[in-house]
């Protein structure tokens, strides 16, 4: 199997929001905003083949679905469909991917499954041939969105993923389409019934796999985030998703799971290490991936 980080268009969103109840003092030791407080974000997504003898990526990012005004107000930064052309250096068309993997349904991860805004045409739906796996309680969330994250989700994507046909919902850790190679573990702290999606590493310790690497969401959005009190004021409840996340980087550390970054604009993996005060620091930063064969050497 081989691995590819596959960058989408980029963003630009308020740092506040984006670190929560950190203050500025604090994480403008760890990114520089521009004039208007923003900081640099990227809507990555991995590229996995063959995973279970399929063609799989997972998350598209936030694409080029935005009409122009509203692209201004979420920061996107290009008006072409970045992932497309990412997947197309790859050697991979949106026609060739067999599955698309979304952890939540917040545009910055699905709007990328839509074509480029046209005016006067509605959305359309991308990647033809491929199955798309939702978590069943996410799902829920996504038709039927609370106030507070209304606007975090496309109106018209959830009857577009049904219409298709191609819908597959996830109820535990593993569904059909991925078989034994992928495990998802779950979190409510961001949106309800995120999923977390871990590509089983080859080694097997005591039944338990170790060496994989498994694709954070917006649990772990970055590198700062890696500091397990670090939230944003994105997620809906932030003291559960400290819990969670505390969690999570245990059993990675343990396992050896390799973190991968959706919207780190500057690096895609990372191995778990913790640092002479016990906590959770990242390692061994790779900045892109390019056929890179799983359980690779961090530094490879």
């Amino acid at each position: 199997m081989k691995l590819w980080s596959i960058e989408g268009n980029s963003q630009r969103l308020d740092g506040g929001s984006m670190f929560g109840n950190a203050p500025r003092a604090l994480w403008t030791r760890w990114v520089e905003p521009d004039a208007d407080n923003r900081i640099r974000l990227a809507t990555r997504g991995l590229l996995a083949a063959p995973l279970n003898g399929r063609t799989v990526l997972f998350e598209a990012g936030v694409g080029a679905f935005f009409d122009p005004r509203m692209r201004e107000r979420f920061g996107v930064a290009e008006e072409g469909h970045v992932l497309l052309d990412s997947l197309r250096a790859a050697g991979v068309e949106h026609t060739d991917i067999d599955v698309v993997v979304l952890s939540h349904l917040h545009f910055d991860h699905a709007g990328g499954l839509l074509a480029p805004w046209q005016r006067d045409t509605p959305p359309r739906l991308l990647f033809p041939n491929a199955t798309f796996v939702v978590g069943r309680r996410h799902w829920q969330r996504a038709c039927h969105p609370h106030p507070r994250d209304r606007a975090s989700f496309i109106p018209e994507l959830p009857a577009l993923l049904e219409g298709s046909g191609r819908l597959e919902f996830v109820d535990g850790d593993r569904t059909p389409a991925l078989g034994d190679a992928v495990r998802f573990h779950y979190s409510d702290g961001h949106t309800p019934g995120m999923m977390l999606a871990e590509i089983l590493g080859p080694d097997l310790r005591e039944g338990r796999p170790h060496g994989g690497v498994v694709f954070c969401a917006d649990l772990v959005p970055g590198l700062p985030w890696v500091h397990v009190p670090i939230t944003m004021g994105y997620d809906r409840c932030a003291e559960l998703l400290v819990d969670e996340k505390q969690a999570f980087l245990e059993d990675k550390l343990v396992r050896d799971v390799h973190l991968f970054l959706t919207h780190d604009p500057d690096t895609s993996l990372v191995q778990l290490a913790r640092d002479e005060k016990g906590r959770f620091t990242a390692i061994h930063p790779v900045a892109r991936l390019a056929a890179r064969t799983l359980g690779a050497g961090a530094a490879a």
